[in-house]
Parts: structure tokens; sequence; C-alpha cells
């Protein structure tokens, strides 16, 4: 963990692109995928165009696994460059993000679905997140953990490993658990503030940008027991997020600058004291949103 000022305060910013694949996807992949080549699992499909499917593709390949990644027609062929050199077999689903997991949940009837927002044991890898702050905070829980939030599995692995260690008697209390999401794709924000949904709109924080998320009501539950809660963000608000953190250091992608954005904007609102200890995960790398930067940037590649 980094400390880093940041909309008038200081934060500890948690580095997760540093992970083998460059996002955090790699704890909930590699749990996932050990257990089922120990339950003799030799081939897995996946449905994701970006991190997730790049994290199967690379504990599947180190594991001696096939990997089958379905992906929206639609998908940026530099987004599945790295699943395709771990020798994933990448296909083609025309339509939406939705009807890539509409079809991806057809295809489960002929090999095994090794979803990272259905397989329990993905949250058993994200988890461990929870455990690595505690540890490097000196065995104590932080204030508050802010964390992008599509599907949930940051949300809810924080949940679980800090709440082994509130059962465990090692912390004395739960940190208050945030999640950030973009206004134009925010089902789950919008759930918790008790707002109208409204139909998704394409967003720079495209690695959010889950429609229908099946976790939702279980990332509420998280929400109000933490006694955190959800930040909803302006497309401006996390494109000046991407590029100030980037300033300061942090190239990561506009998805996981959103956390950065929402502490920001926590503070602003009293929410959040600059006196609590407060993390913001970072989940993936800038060098994977590389045209995203060059369009905030206003240069051509």
């Amino acid at each position: 963990m980094v400390p880093c000022a940041f909309g008038g305060a200081t934060a500890l910013m948690k580095c997760e692109w540093f992970m083998p694949t460059g996002s955090f996807k790699d704890r909930g992949a590699s749990v996932m995928l050990s257990l089922l080549r120990a339950e003799g699992v030799t081939a897995v499909l996946e449905d994701s165009s970006g991190n997730g499917g790049a994290a199967i593709a690379a504990y599947a390949a180190a594991g001696g696994m096939q990997a089958r990644i379905m992906v929206p027609a639609s998908t940026s062929a530099a987004k599945t460059v790295q699943s395709r050199a771990s020798s994933a077999e990448i296909v083609l689903v025309p339509g939406s993000r939705q009807d890539c997991a509409d079809a991806a949940l057809r295809e489960a009837a002929n090999t095994f679905y090794a979803s990272h927002n259905w397989h329990p044991y993905f949250l058993q890898g994200t988890k461990t997140l929870a455990y690595e702050l505690w540890e490097d905070l000196g065995f104590k829980a932080p204030d508050n953990v802010i964390v992008p939030c599509g599907a949930g599995s940051n949300v809810l692995g924080c949940s679980i490993g800090f709440g082994e260690l509130l059962r465990a008697g090692q912390i004395d209390r739960m940190p208050r658990i945030f999640g950030a999401q973009p206004a134009n794709c925010a089902p789950i924000a919008r759930e918790f503030l008790e707002l109208d949904p409204i139909p998704a709109q394409p967003t720079i924080a495209e690695g959010t940008a889950i429609a229908e998320p099946l976790r939702l009501r279980e990332c509420i539950g998280v929400f109000r027991q933490s006694q955190g809660g959800a930040v909803m963000l302006a497309e401006a608000e996390i494109a000046r997020a991407t590029l100030d953190l980037a300033r300061r250091g942090f190239y990561v992608e506009p998805t996981c600058a959103q956390a950065a954005a929402a502490f920001a904007k926590l503070l602003a609102s009293g929410t959040i004291t600059p006196e609590e200890t407060t993390v913001v995960v970072l989940t993936g790398t800038g060098l994977k949103a590389t045209p995203r930067f060059a369009e905030l940037l206003g240069v051509a590649i």
C-alpha cells in the first residue's frame, strides 16, 4: 500500500495490478482453478472480455487446462490478446454483454462454467485482499475500504475475509466497505441509494459496466452491515481521477480510478474523515486501457 494525497486527504492506495496478469482477478482465478483442477476438471468456460478472462486463461494454462472465453462480438481485439497469448480459445458472441453471459450459460451444458461471477470459490480467492490489508496494517482493520464495483467480487470478498477475522477475534470491528460505480451503469448503487433503475449507457469504467449483477442483494447487504455504502460517479469525475492518479505515478484503468474518485466524494460529503484509515483499492493496470488514455489525452494512436 502506498500513501497518496488525493481529494484533500491521504489514502492508502492498494496496488492490485502487481498480480501476474495485471489485475486483482488473479486472486479469485488462482483459487478457483486450483480447486477445479484438483477435482479433475480439464477444460473451463468463462465469459469476459477483460481482466477476468485474462486471469482465467492464464491460470488455466498454468494448470494444463483448456480455457474457452466467450466475449461480445464488438469487443476490441486488444482486450482479448492477453487471453489468446495464454492459448485460450476466444468465441465471439453477437449482441450485448448480457447476450454473451446468456450464451455462456447455455454452453455450460457442455463445458464446465468457471464463471468468476457465479463460482463461490472465486470469492474465497478475493477474500485474501482482506487478510493482506489486515497484515499490512499491523494486524488491524482499516476504517474504510473503497473498491470499484461491477459484479461485486471485491465487495463480497472483503466481507468474507474481514468477517472471518472478526469471528476469530483478530479484529474488533468490520471496516466500512464502499463500492464505486459509474452513474452510466450503476444498478447496485442505484438500488442501495433507492433510486429508480435506468438503462445502462456506455462508460469509460467498462470493467464495472455490469447491467445485471448476479449478487446485487448480497452486495447491498454488505454495504448495510458494514455501515458503508455505494457511490455513483459521473464520467467526468472518473476521467479526472484517472489522469490525477497517473500524474501521481499510479497508471491504472479508469475502472479502478473510480475508487479514488469515490474517496474524494466521500471526504467532501463528510461520510469519511481525513483522520480515518482509508484503503483505496486500485484493481487493474492502465497498460490495459491505452486507448482510453489516448482519448483522455487527445492523442492519436
